[in-house]
């Protein structure tokens, strides 16, 4: 009986050595996938950190343009300002040559036969068209 004791120990003994053995070749293929899985890890957090740091520089640059327009954006809308400004006064001043122009148009034109009542409507005409003259003459010393 004792040796039958002696061998039932010795077999459940051997069985859960094999079974140890089966679960350590079990938790090595495991162990395996986890190395292999951190390698790849590894291999994109470094993928990651380069494509940050690219992102980064080109976050930089991006900036450095915009300063850039930004600045000759700006001098570009005064420029643009001055000349509106400047179309401005040319365009009054036109109107202001175009107004002369017809009064001159006006007091030169032969007065018609029907509205000459007398001569002091004759002289008026006369009267706004030397006053046409002096006028075109007073600005900027030309003649229209």
């Amino acid at each position: 009986m004792s040796h039958l004791f002696g061998v039932a120990i010795e077999s459940l003994v051997s069985i859960l050595l094999i079974l140890t053995i089966g679960y350590c070749m079990l938790l090595n293929t495991r162990l395996k996938r986890l190395k292999a899985d951190e390698h790849s890890l590894k291999a994109t957090i470094a993928e990651l950190i380069t494509a940050t740091e690219i992102a980064e520089r080109a976050i930089g640059g991006l900036k450095h343009t915009v300063r850039d327009v930004n600045e000759n954006l700006g001098s570009q809308l005064n420029s643009a300002n001055e000349m509106s400004l400047q179309l401005k006064k040319q365009l009054a001043e036109s109107e202001n040559v175009v107004r002369r122009l017809s009064r001159i148009a006006i007091a030169a034109r032969p007065p018609e036969p029907q509205l000459v009542t007398s001569e002091a409507s004759t002289a008026k005409a006369v009267a706004e068209a030397a006053q046409a003259f002096s006028d075109r003459r007073r600005s900027n010393g030309l003649a229209a």
